[in-house]
């Protein structure tokens, strides 16, 4: 049985996942994560950045406690221990309209809250009656980070939620991200294979080696981010594209 523990992590995140491997369908144990260590703080943004397949949705399912079979330690945010994940496809009930997909998301005594600032935020307002179906994909996406923003979670976990976006959708979703997250920032970790992406985000990036998936380095942003024009973005993707070459 792997040696596996949840502990706490106050308000930030701590992972340390010493191993975690996966038996391919020929029967070959595949390493995925080998030493991997970092810590997303309390009331930040952190981004893991890594080529395709060197296991950054892997840990986020660690993290989510959707796979427990690994070695090492992962220490989640204990002050209401609300996790709430935004995944690369939406995942809306087709069957439920934009306001009940956000509500079944609630916990009980959190389903008859005021909804609307947060619609009106995300530009939802008047699009609570429609069903999945009837909604472009960038609207989607949309609901579901009203879904995920509705929970007020401790931990707000993010997989590539712009992938197959193009640019100026992404761009604009990026922007009501942050501005809701901007509002109650809680610990956020999302994981990307875009630069630009995370350096437009982030507080803190943490680049990851190929597979098996280990820490390459871990770049803290302190400039804040009403100061990150065109050339300042420029400058720090040629810096970064520097250090870690192949990540741009």
């Amino acid at each position: 049985m792997p040696d596996r523990k949840d502990i706490e992590a106050g308000g930030g995140l701590r992972v340390a996942i010493e191993e975690k491997t996966f038996l391919s369908a020929d029967g070959v144990s595949v390493e995925t994560i080998r030493g991997l260590a970092f810590e997303a703080r309390a009331g930040a943004f952190t981004t893991l950045i890594g080529p395709s397949g060197c296991g950054k949705t892997t840990t986020l399912r660690l993290i989510l406690g959707l796979d427990a079979e690994f070695r090492g330690t992962i220490a989640r945010p204990t002050d209401d221990g609300r996790i709430a994940a935004v995944f690369q496809e939406p995942r809306l009930l087709p069957w439920r309209d934009v306001e009940t997909n956000v509500r079944l998301a609630l916990p009980k005594a959190m389903r008859t809250r005021d909804l609307a600032p947060l619609f009106e935020t995300l530009g939802l307002a008047g699009m609570e009656r429609r069903f999945p179906g009837e909604l472009s994909l960038g609207l989607a996406r949309r609901a579901a980070l009203a879904r995920a923003f509705a929970l007020e979670p401790a931990l707000l976990l993010l997989d590539e939620p712009f992938v197959s976006l193009d640019e100026e959708t992404a761009t604009r979703l990026r922007a009501l991200l942050i501005e809701v997250w901007s509002a109650r920032p809680t610990t956020a970790l999302m994981v990307t294979h875009n630069l630009r992406e995370a350096v437009e985000l982030s507080d803190r990036i943490v680049f990851l080696s190929p597979r098996p998936a280990r820490v390459r380095g871990i770049e803290d942003i302190s400039t804040p981010r009403t100061e990150r024009d065109r050339a300042w973005r420029e400058a720090t993707l040629a810096r970064l594209d520097e250090t870690y070459p192949g990540v741009l």
